[in-house]
């Protein structure tokens, strides 16, 4: 198959394009990307909630950030995902379904354990354990990744990515504002507090079996010939050895590969550190943990689809570099809206509006962003390696550089900070630039399609 370097592809019937969400491998997808983001934020905007509402300090809740780590050095055992079979799990339903059923049932044991916790008498238990729960998420998706870039043939990629992306955040969603709603609801049911928060988290734990029915109504990707045969003669260690340091030397050989993961690192940046503390700040402001999770949940859940399915079209209507820009600038002028909201304090309409807006433009950019990684990532043999790699660096904003964030905050006030995470994704734009000015986007499909 023949491509235009970077140019947009030749457009679907809009029939076709509406077909192709409902072919069951996209399906698949789709229920797998609700699994995916469950628990991310239950270790992040959910867990800040709860301590919030334990009157822990706000420094204290921005350091928390760090149990997330798991996110960032997930490229250290994908490669053991692409060489290695779960034992049995494997066996039974293939190498990416045995480590998704395996991933999956830690997450729902670690959640369990989070559930138990209490911040009030031990932040080092709660940190452990949503430790653990990051670390069982973060295997998740390095599966998850790999099995949806490699199930879906060409034609359907752009769909799985708006699918996936869409039901990512309805699992945040879920997970988030729908947690909040739980809570609420379980402290009307005269509830203690701290017995309503670990209710919450059963019920989450028991909502990741909606991955393990994807998991098992799934089929199994065709494995590589040399997959299966060219390292059969080397021992697990040393194939998971080979397999990061030949995922290495493979990506490196993309063209400003370097440049490459300094956009990767820097594209998400503005957004994740505004959205390190965005559930105290709305929180401090006075709304209630039912009007916050009512706005959310209704408008949010909304505005996410949208948003999601609108990425979808924009990169596969147009050029990727082009899609990219368009992503990255709604990204950077959504974080305005919470600048706006600092300004009307308690007002819901407003915080309508900027619930409306957050959603709907970060879905468009992560769909976009999720389809230049997938360029990336077109080599089978490496393909949850490569994208562990790319994934972890784009959550160096969120896990890492965010650390800081509620130091910021108490040293300036949220207006300012807002302002900062603003200014904060010009860098990724500068880098955007510079890599389609030296060709970068030039021969990614044709390489992908390879």
């Amino acid at each position: 198959m023949t491509a235009t370097p970077d140019a947009a592809p030749a457009r679907p019937r809009f029939a076709d394009t509406l077909a192709v969400y409902l072919q069951p491998r996209v399906l698949i997808v789709l229920l797998l990307g609700f699994s995916g983001g469950l628990p991310i934020v239950l270790v992040g905007a959910t867990l800040q909630a709860w301590m919030k509402e334990s009157d822990i300090d706000i420094r204290t809740i921005g350091l928390f950030a760090a149990v997330a780590v798991p996110y960032n050095f997930k490229f250290l055992w994908a490669p053991i995902v692409d060489a290695i079979d779960v034992p049995l799990l494997s066996r039974a339903l293939g190498r990416r379904r045995g480590w998704l059923l395996f991933s999956q049932l830690l997450l729902i044991i670690t959640i369990l354990l989070l559930a138990l916790c209490d911040p009030t008498t031990s932040a080092l238990a709660v940190a452990i354990a949503a430790l653990a729960v990051a670390s069982a998420s973060a295997t998740q998706d390095i599966v998850i990744d790999a099995f949806r870039v490699e199930s879906l043939p060409e034609s359907e990629q752009a769909a799985g990515m708006a699918s996936y992306v869409a039901a990512y955040r309805v699992g945040s969603l879920v997970s988030g504002a729908g947690a909040l709603l739980l809570v609420a609801y379980f402290q009307s049911l005269n509830f203690g507090d701290r017995h309503a928060w670990t209710a919450c988290y059963v019920v989450m734990a028991v909502l990741i079996l909606v991955g393990v029915i994807a998991t098992l109504l799934a089929s199994e990707p065709a494995r590589p010939v040399t997959t299966a045969s060219s390292h059969s003669h080397y021992g697990s260690i040393e194939r998971a050895l080979r397999a990061a340091v030949e995922s290495f030397r493979d990506f490196m050989s993309h063209k400003l590969a370097l440049g490459a993961l300094a956009f990767v690192t820097l594209f998400k940046l503005a957004d994740a550190l505004a959205f390190s503390l965005l559930t105290p700040f709305v929180l401090g402001l006075g709304f209630s943990l039912p009007e916050v999770a009512t706005v959310r949940n209704g408008i949010g859940f909304a505005a996410a689809l949208l948003g999601g399915f609108t990425g979808g079209l924009i990169a596969r209507a147009l050029s990727l570099s082009t899609s990219l820009w368009i992503g990255g600038f709604l990204q950077t002028t959504m974080i305005m809206a919470f600048c706006a909201q600092t300004l009307a304090g308690k007002n819901l309409a407003v915080l309508s509006v900027t619930t409306t807006i957050e959603f709907f433009f970060d879905s468009v950019g992560t769909v976009i962003f999720v389809a230049y990684l997938s360029a990336l990532c077109r080599n089978p043999l490496y393909t949850a390696t490569q994208f562990a790699l790319l994934t972890a660096l784009a959550a160096l904003g969120r896990n890492v550089f965010s650390l800081a964030s509620g130091y910021i905050v108490h040293a300036t006030d949220w207006f300012w900070f807002f302002i900062i995470c603003a200014l904060s994704g010009l860098p990724g734009l500068a880098v955007l630039a510079w890599l389609q000015r030296r060709g970068h986007f030039e021969g990614l499909y044709a390489r992908g399609s390879a």
